[in-house]
């Protein structure tokens, strides 16, 4: 019997694959990436042709021979990763690893996890795609340089641990310039007025003021508003015009990537983040158990900016709207919606993947979370495919004087698709019946109202309105914007207020000072083009290297420009006001970024030193008086059980029979960096005097120890580990080498 090797990313879509392919069929997965560039190096060559350094991902060796072991007894491999160019790097990634020739290997695509899609796409095996491979490799070497170039230059000139890229920068400044608009807002008064009035008929209608026969009239203070009032108050109310008109709604297209971010952070209160995860695990496959035929992909691929729909899943849509709708709710025609010019139309929409498993039926399957997006995707698809919405709106003219109200009011006339998903959201809602009127009618005033107004200032950014503008914007691509969002609020450039998403202090500095040196990085135009230049290299209009040469040309004069002046860019970050009262001296505190982290400080320093640490929402961490933690260890000194206890030095393993036993023992805080002389973890330590300093967690076998922070960056010159010197700047220990990347004062 024949055996056949098929890889895949995830180990979740394995057992559905496995029971769709046969015996025959051992299905392995990846795991993600194999390769990737080296963390401690840049790992591109910008001399020779962007040539790239790539290394097994640490972690992976076991999996690759594992892979190499089945490759050597398949008769054919094919290579199932994901149906992007993400997918495809990782395909051609795995091909070089297991020695197999891209034109060579066996490529083939799912669009979704079901029993037809799966075999369809067996038996339609194709090359692997170096244009979209050159596409992936070009963003995560544009990524790596401008990551791996600009992070140091913010860590001399802003604080340590911070990062740039070509797409965060961007939607950073986003939030940053919307807050400035939001700061420099001067809210704008205005008046409005409304009629409730009642037809000859008795119905009540409400009309708002409008203007004169001349046009619109602004009210802008009360006395503008009371002028109308006064006119109005014992005037007649009567109908100059009226009329109904017939209007059509159309469905919304069905979700690609970002559009579904947007509309479940909008409806089901979902962070982009969390959405795309649900969305993975409906596309892998959820075991809907044996009666729904065991596990199953309840969509199809999530990472897609097509809005195309096979004529398969539109002629299975039909069939189900006329089944449960009604055949006057389908259209005479199907619905073909328009994609984006940049999108890749080999996807498709995101839409369920089988129609004969509705929400209802599989509810007691899913998590809450994959039942609501599920539905969610469900509705619109099946309301994508559906007929029209048809309105009746009701206009009209009112008179009363010299002055003119206005009134509309409108009832949905056929539901169409909105009886799959009503989007009328924050609108008006329809009137059961429209009020009869006609030109002439003389109505009865129950009140006259008038209201003062200010204009809003614009509103914060959420996550589903920064991610519509990163879009309209051509900035970096859907699939990408979840991390780019966690990742600015990790680094602290961003808050998280209720859904809105605020610049901070930090943010705001960071920003300053990219705009000044780094322009090109945080200008919208220059990202969107960055991203059309990706798309032709993966349309085999423009190669790799034509594309990182064109960028790294002018961004490495940039940035040797920008070090020649970094002594006259250093950033301090604002302080920012809070609403805590410093207890010593009665001064309302405020909050300071520091080089560890952000906390309150009192403003009478030194007078009053008062500090109090505070949560990443700005609430201080009282000190708590808990009781010690519980261990399983016992007491090396007396037998007793070990709990841990705390104290201005940290947390510390302590004997439970103090003070007749003072045994004590320090917990290590790793901080991320292997030890120089043994690899083992360095990590925070702290001398008699409160000091700290770094050491080797082997100590005593290790003696390696430094008071200046040891990093993971290593030296240009000799490759050695670098260390950071408070308030100055990165430096080689290694007395023969003497390189630092700041000079002493003299």
């Amino acid at each position: 019997m024949q055996h056949y090797l098929v890889i895949i990313e995830s180990p979740y879509k394995a057992p559905a694959i496995n029971s769709y392919l046969g015996k025959e069929y051992k299905v392995m997965a990846s795991v993600g990436h194999v390769r990737d560039l080296p963390k401690s190096t840049l790992g591109v060559d910008t001399d020779h042709d962007f040539a790239v350094k790539y290394i097994n991902i640490k972690g992976k060796s076991d999996i690759i021979n594992q892979l190499k072991k089945e490759v050597k007894n398949a008769d054919k491999v094919y290579f199932a990763t994901d149906p992007d160019r993400e997918g495809e790097a990782i395909s051609w990634h795995l091909a070089t690893v297991l020695g197999i020739k891209p034109e060579e290997a066996n490529r083939v695509t799912f669009n979704d996890i079901t029993k037809k899609t799966v075999l369809a796409g067996m038996e339609h095996p194709r090359a692997i795609d170096m244009n979209l491979v050159n596409s992936q490799q070009a963003r995560r070497i544009l990524d790596r340089i401008v990551g791996y170039k600009i992070s140091p230059y913010l860590w001399k000139t802003v604080r340590s641990g911070l990062s740039a890229g070509r797409v965060q920068s961007v939607a950073t400044r986003i939030i940053v310039e919307r807050e400035a608009e939001i700061k420099a807002f001067v809210p704008k008064e205005y008046w409005t007025i409304e009629a409730t009035l009642k037809t000859p008929k008795r119905a009540k209608i409400t009309a708002k003021f409008f203007g004169d026969k001349n046009g619109k009239i602004e009210l802008a203070c009360e006395d503008d508003a009371k002028k109308v009032t006064d006119a109005c108050e014992n005037g007649e109310f009567i109908v100059s015009a009226s009329e109904v008109t017939k209007k059509h709604r159309s469905p919304n297209p069905p979700f690609i990537t970002s559009t579904l971010q947007q509309e479940a952070s909008k409806r089901l209160g979902f962070q982009s983040k969390r959405t795309m995860l649900v969305a993975q695990e409906l596309y892998e496959g959820i075991n809907l158990g044996t009666e729904n035929g065991g596990t199953h992909g309840l969509i199809t691929y999530m990472r897609t900016d097509s809005l195309r729909v096979s004529d398969e899943a539109a002629e299975a849509a039909k069939d189900f709207i006329i089944s449960k709708y009604g055949s006057d709710c389908y259209p005479s025609k199907r619905r073909v919606f328009k994609s984006n010019a940049s999108a890749q139309d080999a996807h498709e929409a995101i839409r369920p993947a089988d129609l004969t498993l509705p929400p209802e039926r599989v509810k007691g399957t899913l998590s809450s979370d994959q039942y609501k997006l599920y539905k969610l995707i469900w509705d619109r698809f099946i309301a994508s495919q559906m007929k029209n919405a048809e309105l009746e709106v009701l206009s009209a003219d009112i008179s009363c004087g010299e002055y003119i109200f206005k009134s509309s009011e409108y009832v949905v006339s056929f539901k169409g698709y909105m009886l799959a998903y009503d989007d009328t959201g924050d609108e008006a809602q329809p009137k059961t019946k429209l009020p009869e009127l006609s030109a002439g009618d003389r109505l009865t005033k129950e009140a006259l109202d008038s209201k003062q107004n200010f204009t809003d200032p614009p509103a914060h950014y959420t996550e589903g309105s920064l991610i519509k503008f990163l879009e309209e914007k051509g900035i970096g691509r859907p699939s990408t914007y979840a991390q780019t969002i966690t990742t600015i609020v990790q680094r602290g450039y961003v808050k998280r207020e209720k859904k809105a998403l605020v610049s901070t202090p930090l943010g705001e500095a960071t920003v300053k000072l990219m705009k000044k040196n780094f322009p090109e990085i945080v200008d919208y135009k220059f990202t969107a083009s960055v991203e059309e230049d990706l798309d032709k290299i993966a349309r085999g209009e423009e190669t790799m290297t034509e594309v990182l040469g064109d960028f790294y040309g002018d961004f490495s004069k940039t940035l040797e420009k920008a070090q020649e002046s970094i002594k006259d860019n250093k950033v301090k970050i604002p302080d920012e006001e809070s609403d805590i009262i410093c207890e010593k001296c009665g001064r309302k505190m405020v909050i300071k970024h520091g080089r560890f982290g952000t906390f309150a400080a009192c403003p009478g320093y030194p007078e009053c030193k008062n500090t109090k640490a505070i949560d990443k929402k700005g609430n201080v961490m009282e000190k708590k008086t808990e009781e010690p933690e519980k261990t399983d260890m016992k007491c090396e000194k007396c037998g007793g059980d070990i709990v841990i206890r705390s104290s201005s030095y940290g947390r510390f393993y302590a004997c439970s029979n103090f003070p007749k036993c003072r045994y004590t023992k320090a917990i290590l805080e790793p901080i991320g960096v292997k030890c120089p002389k043994c690899g083992g973890d360095i990590v925070k330590a702290y001398g008699k005097k409160k000091n700290l300093y770094y050491r080797c967690e082997k100590y005593p076998e290790c003696d390696f120890s430094s008071w200046d922070l040891p990093t993971a960056e290593k030296c240009p010159k000799c490759g050695k580990m670098l260390f950071e010197k408070k308030g100055k700047g990165l430096y080689c220990a290694d007395a023969a080498c003497g390189y630092k990347d700041f000079e002493d004062k003299k």
